[in-house]
C-alpha cells in the first residue's frame, strides 16, 4: 500500500519535473534585526547554490539600510544564508520578482526565556537484544526583545550511563534538520549541542534529537533522567509489553498500541529516577492489508488520522508531539518551496500533469495546470503531502527507521534527478 502510495507521488513528480526551464535573476533584498527593530547594516549575504552541496556561489554586504543584492550564475534552487553577529541565517531564495527578505536576531550566550517544553524518549528493544532510545527535546526561546541563544554550549544535555549515540540532528524554527556532532562537556554522559536557539517562531521552537543504544542486560535498566534547563514535560513512550516503574512518572491515556508516562515540571539537575524492563517494538504499519501484530500476538492498533496520532496524547496536558509534526511541516517549507519553484518555472501557456486530491488509491489521477501558480501549487500538494505523512508515521512509531529512510531517500532521489533536467 505505502509502496504504491511512493510510486503514485514520484511519478507525478517526474512528470512535472518535464517542465523546467533555467533562467538567471538578480537576487535582492532587506536585512532586518528583529531584536532592535532596526535595519542589519554590515552582514554578509550569501547565495548557496543547494544543488552544489550548499557552496557558496554569490557574495554581499548589506548596506547602512539593510539591503544587499547579488547576480545568481543561473538557475536555482538557491538558499540564502546572512550572518549576524556570527549566526547563520536562511531562507529560499525568491524564484520570482518578490524581495528575498531576512530577519535576523542579536546573539548572546544566556538569554532569560529558553526552557524545555518537553523531552520525550521513544523507547523499545531490538533484535540484539539493545535498548534503542531516540530523545527529543523542544525548546522554546521567548526571550524579550527577541535574542539567539547561541555559543559552544548553547543546549546541553546528559545521557545514560553506556548510551551509544546513532544519530544527532538540530532543527531551527522553520528549517531544515541538520545532522551533527555532539561535544564532550564535562562529566562523563555530558553533551553540548553548538547550535543557535533562535526565538520561536510563532508556536515552532527548536528542537534536538539524539538517537542512541544502551545495554539492556535481563531485560531491565536503571534511569536517571536530567535536564539542564527547566521542563514542562518529561515523557517516556514504550511498547505495550514493556513497563516503567518510577514515583516520579504517571501513566497517561494514550493510544492503545503504546504505553506514555509523564513527569511534570522537571528542575534541572535533579534526576527522574525510573526504570524500564520487558522487550518489544512500538507499533508499525499494516503490510500488505494484514494486521500487525504486537508482541503479545494480539493486533497492534492501527495509527490514528491524527498527527503523531501513535504516540498518544497526555490529558489535561501541553501536547508538544502534535505540534511537533506540525513544526516538522513548517521545516520543509524551505525546501519544498525552493525545489517547486524551480521545477516549475515554465513560460505561460505550458502544459504540467499532477495528482488530483482525492483521487482513488494509487491511481495517478491528472489536471491541466496551465498557469505557474497552480502549477506550483500542484508540486507543493504531492511533495507535502507525502512528506508529512513519512514524518508523522515515523513520529507516531508506525514507521520503522529502515522503512523510513528507504522512503525518505526515494523522494530525494527523485527531487534531485529532477533538478539536474534543465531544457
Amino acid at each position: 500500500m505505502k509502496s504504491t502510495k511512493l510510486f503514485t507521488a514520484i511519478f507525478a513528480i517526474s512528470l512535472l519535473a518535464g517542465a523546467v526551464v533555467s533562467h538567471a535573476a538578480p537576487v535582492s533584498g532587506t536585512v532586518t534585526d528583529k531584536t532592535t527593530g532596526k535595519p542589519a547594516a554590515g552582514d554578509t549575504v550569501e547565495l548557496l547554490d543547494v544543488q552544489a552541496a550548499m557552496g557558496a556561489v554569490a557574495h554581499g554586504t548589506t548596506n547602512a539600510q539593510g539591503h544587499y543584492t547579488l547576480s545568481t550564475p543561473g538557475a536555482g534552487p538557491y538558499l540564502i544564508r546572512v550572518t549576524h553577529q556570527g549566526a547563520p541565517y536562511f531562507i529560499a531564495a525568491p524564484q520570482g520578482p518578490g524581495p528575498g527578505d531576512v530577519s535576523v536576531f542579536d546573539v548572546a550566550q544566556k538569554v532569560q526565556g529558553v526552557f524545555i517544553e518537553a523531552d520525550i524518549m521513544e523507547m523499545e528493544t531490538d533484535p540484539g537484544g539493545q535498548l534503542t532510545v531516540s530523545e527529543r527535546w523542544l525548546v522554546h526561546n521567548t526571550s524579550t526583545p527577541p535574542t539567539t541563544q547561541w555559543s559552544k554550549r548553547s543546549f546541553e544535555i546528559v545521557l545514560p550511563d553506556g548510551a551509544q549515540i546513532t544519530d544527532t540532528q538540530a532543527q531551527r524554527p522553520s528549517g531544515l534538520p541538520t545532522q551533527l556532532t555532539l561535544d564532550p562537556d564535562g562529566p562523563k554522559g555530558h553533551y553540548a549541542f553548538n547550535f543557535p536557539i533562535q526565538p520561536d517562531d510563532g508556536d515552532k521552537e527548536t528542537q534536538f534529537q539524539v538517537s542512541y543504544t544502551l545495554p539492556y542486560s535481563n531485560s531491565k535498566l536503571d534511569f536517571k533522567s536530567v535536564v539542564t534547563l527547566p521542563a514542562d514535560d518529561v515523557a517516556v513512550i514504550m511498547p505495550k509489553s514493556m513497563s516503567l516503574t518510577g514515583s516520579d512518572f504517571k501513566p497517561v491515556n494514550s493510544d492503545p498500541g503504546v504505553l506514555t508516562f509523564l513527569a511534570k515540571n522537571a528542575t534541572p539537575g535533579k534526576p527522574l529516577a525510573f526504570t524500564v524492563s520487558g522487550t518489544g517494538s512500538l507499533p508499525r504499519e499494516q503490510q500488505g492489508g494484514q494486521g500487525a501484530q504486537g508482541d503479545n500476538g494480539q493486533p497492534a492498533a492501527a495509527p490514528t488520522s491524527q498527527p503523531g496520532g501513535g504516540i498518544g496524547v497526555p490529558i489535561n496536558t501541553p501536547n508538544p508531539l502534535t505540534k511537533y509534526t506540525w513544526w516538522i511541516l513548517g521545516g520543509l517549507a524551505i525546501l519544498l518551496i525552493a525545489a517547486a519553484a524551480f521545477l516549475l518555472r515554465k513560460p505561460a501557456g505550458a502544459v504540467a500533469y499532477a495528482p488530483v486530491q482525492g483521487a482513488a488509491p494509487g491511481q495517478p489521477a491528472a489536471v491541466y495546470a496551465s498557469t505557474p501558480a497552480n502549477r506550483n501549487a500542484a508540486m507543493l500538494s504531492v511533495l507535502k503531502d507525502e512528506m508529512f505523512e513519512i514524518e508523522s508515521e515515523r513520529i507516531a512509531g508506525t514507521l520503522s527507521s529502515h522503512e523510513y529512510a528507504e522512503q525518505k531517500a526515494a523522494l530525494e532521489i527523485v527531487l534531485k534527478r529532477a533538478l539536474k533536467k534543465k531544457q
